[in-house]
Order: structure tokens, then C-alpha cells, then sequence
């Protein structure tokens, strides 16, 4: 697999981000693999830390991935949401929000995005109801904002360590 991805990011240099290359259950091959691309692409670990902190911070300690997928309704509280959001960013880990299988058209996962600074947001293509849904969320957010304005609110207060 390890060559595989070598092969893959050097037939496709504008690759920026990969999900999950290895099985969950795979630290060594996930850890290599973090060691060898960490300053080329994004290392997104969704399975693999399941937006929990405990997880995340295992991820950490062994040298795993370099940003977070972050599901709300995964870990199930807001409070572990952004727990882990806080410690992705401590460490140096993108954070992108997302939505789950079976998504409905609640687009608070939009304004979570804004309201984190979340910077990515994972909806999928524009293809069916609950997706646009949330891209039309981003444009109204874009809308109240105004010009040049931005929202960067975080809760550096949520720290248990």
C-alpha cells in the first residue's frame, strides 16, 4: 500500500489531501505514512480517531495523521466535539467538519464550521437536497457577515489537560 501512495502522490503532485489511507487498526502503516507526507499533503483521520479526544490524542503521541474529520453527532456531545477540535488545533491538525451518512438537511453543521473557524467543511457535491442545503447555509453566513468580515470564534476554554 505504502508504495502504492508513493506511485499515487508522485503520478498526481495536486493531490493536497487523503482520508484515512490505512485501516484504523493499522497504527504502524498510518504512522509511516505520516512520517513520509505530513509536509506534502493532508493526513485526514476520520475512522481512526471517531472525533474522540482519547483517540485523538493517541493519534498524537504515536505521530499519526496531521488533521482531524470532526462529526458531531459521532463522539455525541458538543462538549467532546469541541474538545477534540481544540486539541487538533493545540497540536497542529487541520480540523474538517462533517456530515454523517444518512445526513438530514440541518445545516448547523455549516454554521459549527464558521463559528470554529473550521475551515473545510465535508458535505459532498452539491447532488441532493441535504448538501445544497448547507452550501446554501455557507452563502447566507457569507451574506450576514458582510464584506471583509469574519467570524473566528473558538472556545479556547474547553481545556481538560
Amino acid at each position: 500500500m505504502a508504495n502504492y501512495y508513493d506511485k499515487l502522490l508522485d503520478e498526481f503532485p495536486e493531490l493536497i489531501s487523503m482520508e484515512d489511507p490505512y485501516d484504523e487498526n493499522d497504527v504502524e502503516g498510518m504512522v509511516k505514512f505520516t512520517a513520509s507526507h505530513k509536509d506534502r499533503i493532508q493526513i485526514v483521520l476520520d475512522d481512526f480517531i471517531c472525533t474522540n479526544p482519547a483517540l485523538l490524542r493517541k493519534a498524537i503521541k504515536e505521530g499519526a495523521g496531521n488533521a482531524s474529520l470532526i462529526k458531531l453527532n459521532q463522539i455525541g456531545t458538543v462538549t467532546e466535539t469541541l474538545e477534540t477540535i481544540r486539541l487538533s488545533r493545540k497540536n497542529g491538525y487541520n480540523t474538517m467538519i462533517s456530515h454523517r451518512s444518512g445526513e438530514t438537511g440541518d445545516t448547523f453543521i455549516a454554521d459549527l464550521a464558521v463559528a470554529i473557524n473550521g475551515g473545510q467543511l465535508k458535505t459532498g457535491a452539491p447532488a441532493r437536497s441535504e448538501r445544497v442545503e448547507k452550501y446554501n447555509r455557507l452563502l447566507e453566513i457569507e451574506e450576514e457577515l458582510g464584506d471583509g468580515e469574519r467570524l473566528a470564534f473558538f472556545p479556547d476554554s474547553i481545556d481538560n489537560d
